[in-house]
């Protein structure tokens, strides 16, 4: 009997060490849902068919801060916070933007970037002068979106939801819609692409911040998130994924 706790003890201790210098199991991995339909915050790289972005890039920092690895999954944007309110995910990041809605359903991280709403037009378009003009009209952005909430917000304004934003744009530019309501950043991309054959008009007209989505039943993983990104605000990287993916994109 000696001899086995001896031997019970050896394993113990072999154990404890495995496990404070990570052991064969490495970091924790989760899967944190994205829409990769959102530069530059998320978009699918042609040549790697891999999701790059802001986003991407902030959450593999954040999960290096803190200590586990990142499975990026692909989703729609619906299917996204659908999937995060169910715990289906541990996290979402997408530009979403924190609400009074959202937050019944899943928490949130504090925020990390700031951004507000942009109505976009043809470029020969001179009745529509900003959000005030868009009553009568036909109005797209992507379905689930702080955008597609505020073109409900407009009296008279005709709401078409699409499941990408990329796909209201190019209604816009076929002249089978008046106009888009998009997130500010967003638009400006899109808008650097066709300068010849879209514009903004108006000024943007919400404040909004965005946050990382994690699972209601898991705030341990939220207080991780938010110690690594308050570190991340503090060692400058949040400032470079900044420059990097949006100041370079407009």
């Amino acid at each position: 009997m000696k001899r086995l706790s001896i031997v019970v003890v050896a394993l113990l201790v072999v154990g404890v060490l495995l496990s404070a210098c990570g052991g064969s199991a490495g970091a924790a991995k989760i899967k944190v849902a994205t829409d990769a339909t959102f530069p530059p915050f998320e978009t699918v790289d042609e040549a790697t068919k891999q999701v790059v972005g802001f986003d991407v890039d902030l959450i593999k920092a954040i999960g290096a801060k803190a200590g586990f690895e990142v499975e990026i999954i692909n989703s729609g944007f619906d299917s996204m916070l659908a999937g995060v309110g169910s715990c289906q995910y541990e996290a979402g990041i997408a530009g979403i933007t924190i609400t009074d809605e959202r937050k019944q359903q899943m928490l949130f991280s504090d925020p990390y970037f700031a951004a507000g709403q942009l109505v976009i037009v043809r470029k020969d378009n001179s009745d529509i002068v900003g959000r005030e003009s868009l009553s009568g009209k036909t109005v797209g952005s992507q379905i689930g979106t702080t955008g597609a909430i505020e073109v409900g917000k407009i009296a008279g304004a005709k709401l078409k939801t699409y499941d990408e934003f990329n796909q209201a744009f190019q209604d816009l530019m076929n002249g089978q819609i008046d106009a888009v309501i998009a997130d500010n950043v967003l638009s400006l991309g899109y808008i650097g692409k066709s300068p010849d054959k879209l514009k903004a008009v108006g000024d943007v007209f919400t404040g909004e911040d965005y946050g990382i989505a994690v699972c209601n039943k898991n705030a341990e993983l939220q207080t991780r998130i938010n110690k690594a990104l308050a570190d991340i605000k503090a060692d400058g990287t949040l400032d470079k994924l900044v420059q990097k993916w949006i100041v370079a994109a407009q």
